[in-house]
């Protein structure tokens, strides 16, 4: 059974490893070999720099005003995402009323919810983008305009166009736009947990909010550990870019209140012609991003429980 099992396993895994060698890890040893010399992005010709893009991204006031950004949405999108989601997906499985065949239950109409809720992962996020974009609108968009209909015709903010506000609304679409995918996801995890521990722990004069800490997240850590991950990403990449660079003035603007690093990256590789200054960003972001993974999975290690 043994006789040429190692050539069987390379033979299945050499062109999955050349794949992903090749797409996945070529290009950031591409982008930083780029990030030490003067490439336009246009240009065939280039030489090395050294430290120089570096230098001069350790003085860059924009960069460090998208890093502060980059760095909010990353610690408080998956807390605040993952935190409704839990919230949600505990109330549609377990937050029910007791009935006569089940001490736990979810909510009536529970599947009808999770297909709300995981209604905008089914939208294109350019499309999310656009629809807030027209709701932010100070003048004829629907929340000002709901406002208006309230009464509160003197509380009209800029929303985008406000500095200190432009931030926040972007993350609020982000947070809605996402938490939906997860609510369906905790959902799935919680329906495999035994309802005898939460009958159990019922018939030990348990609240639901101990069941929660002391049974749901436990037996659904790794799953929120992964989710946690995965948001952090979303929130440093392709998710925080497309959101900013469509609904925002500029777009990172009004006065770079909202810029991020995805967004820098791009301006200054297709706006600005400086690919190599872009890569140099991006090997900063790349950084930053391993740098959140590593710690969540190491403040978020427990021993795993098994049922």
């Amino acid at each position: 059974m043994q006789h040429g099992k190692y050539r069987f396993i390379v033979g299945f895994l050499a062109a999955p490893m050349a794949i992903y060698a090749l797409f996945v890890i070529w290009p950031f040893i591409q982008s930083i070999y780029y990030s030490f010399t003067d490439w336009t992005g246009l240009s065939p010709e280039f030489k090395m720099v050294g430290f120089k893009n570096f230098e001069r991204l350790f003085s860059d006031e924009i960069f460090w005003k998208s890093l502060q950004h980059s760095l909010l949405f990353v610690l408080l999108l998956p807390l605040v995402t993952l935190g409704l989601a839990l919230f949600f997906a505990f109330m549609l499985n377990v937050g029910g009323r007791h009935r006569k065949e089940s001490a736990i239950s979810g909510v009536r109409g529970s599947s009808f919810y999770k297909i709300a809720y995981f209604f905008p992962q089914v939208l294109s996020i350019a499309i999310v983008s656009l629809l807030f974009a027209f709701a932010y609108n100070p003048n004829s968009g629907a929340i000002n305009s709901a406002l208006q209909a309230v009464g509160l015709d003197s509380v009209q903010p800029e929303w985008l166009g406000d500095p200190d506000l432009a931030l926040w609304c972007v993350m609020a679409v982000l947070v809605w736009s996402t938490v939906g995918f997860f609510v369906v996801l905790f959902s799935a995890g919680m329906a495999s947990i035994p309802k005898d521990f939460y009958e159990a722990a019922l018939l030990d004069g348990a609240s639901r909010v101990t069941t929660f800490f002391r049974i749901t997240l436990p037996l659904l850590w790794d799953t929120v550990q992964s989710g946690w991950v995965y948001m952090g990403i979303l929130a440093l990449g392709a998710e925080s870019f497309a959101v900013v660079h469509i609904m925002t003035v500029g777009p990172g603007g009004p006065d770079y209140s909202t810029t991020v690093l995805p967004l820098l990256v791009y301006q200054k590789a297709f706006r600005d012609g400086q690919a190599a200054y872009a890569t140099t960003i991006g090997v900063a972001l790349l950084v930053v991003t391993l740098a959140f993974a590593a710690v969540v999975m190491r403040l978020g290690r427990r021993e795993r429980l098994e049922y």
